[in-house]
């Protein structure tokens, strides 16, 4: 965010590619949902790179043929201790978090080749120029917070209990963070962050892990100028742009009303210089 390192660079690069923004993608569940997947499950839409990854494919090739830039992985809810409570070993589970990246990754190159229906899709038109418009497409690995994989309504809380520590939130997600970062993904978007500690626990793993792949930090809201937890969001936002591998900060999960606000009160710490 405006430091000048690679990160920083790789995004001001694709924005100026799609034209000044980049349009993200929607909800994952409830599109699901309406290809008629049951996500009545502590795995939630994760559940789905088990039962039905082919379905998962298809809700993101209808984001990219409606328009967006970036689709984000079935990975929000996919954590190696969910998986193994469900009876899938660790090896599996790594190998789920992979595939969540690879169905991403398998849907922009159908899109990529013209082999989508939808109106942006890259397809020779009528007079025999190959469409690029809105390039480039990414894929952005998903990392829910502590609280999704408690599945108890925490990640919108931020409550974790005192015995949950900075470095309890560390090993916990490490090794997914790994895997994902290694599966090829173009962005890693930490989403719903709830509190302050789970900030700081994912800005020291980006550092401590080397973490070459730029990064956002996305926080959810209730009142409009705290976090979840109640931390100011001006103090989380700094946590962010104190790490040089997060290259955006922004919000999700939050009522409408209270995203001018929120996005004005994190510019006033993020460093957006050029």
């Amino acid at each position: 965010m405006g430091r000048g390192d690679g990160h920083d660079d790789a995004l001001r690069r694709w924005l100026r590619e799609a034209g000044g923004w980049l349009v993200v993608d929607g909800a994952l569940g409830t599109e699901l949902e309406a290809h008629g997947a049951d996500l009545q499950d502590e795995l939630w839409s994760a559940r789905c790179l088990v039962s039905a990854p082919h379905l998962i494919r298809k809700v993101h090739l209808d984001y990219l043929d409606a328009g967006a830039n970036i689709i984000t992985t079935a990975s929000y809810q996919a954590t190696l201790q969910g998986f193994q409570s469900r009876g899938v070993s660790r090896e599996q589970g790594e190998a789920l978090l992979r595939r969540s990246v690879q169905i991403a990754q398998e849907a922009r190159a159908i899109f990529v080749e013209g082999r989508s229906k939808g109106p942006y899709a890259a397809r020779d038109e009528y007079d025999g120029v190959a469409s690029r418009a809105r390039r480039p497409v990414l894929v952005a690995a998903s990392v829910g917070s502590y609280g999704a994989y408690l599945a108890d309504g925490s990640e919108y809380t931020g409550d974790y209990g005192r015995s949950v520590t900075k470095e309890a939130l560390k090993n916990f997600h490490r090794r997914r963070l790994q895997v994902l970062a290694d599966a090829g993904p173009d962005l890693i978007a930490f989403e719903t962050i709830p509190n302050k500690l789970e900030a700081q626990a994912y800005a020291e793993l980006l550092e401590e892990n080397d973490i070459s792949i730029p990064a956002w930090f996305s926080f959810t809201s209730k009142d409009g100028a705290n976090a979840a937890s109640g931390d100011p969001i001006t103090e989380c936002a700094a946590i962010a742009d104190s790490c040089r591998r997060v290259a955006a900060v922004g919000i999700n999960c939050t009522a409408p009303r209270l995203i001018h606000g929120l996005v004005l009160s994190i510019s006033k710490v993020v460093n957006t210089r050029g």
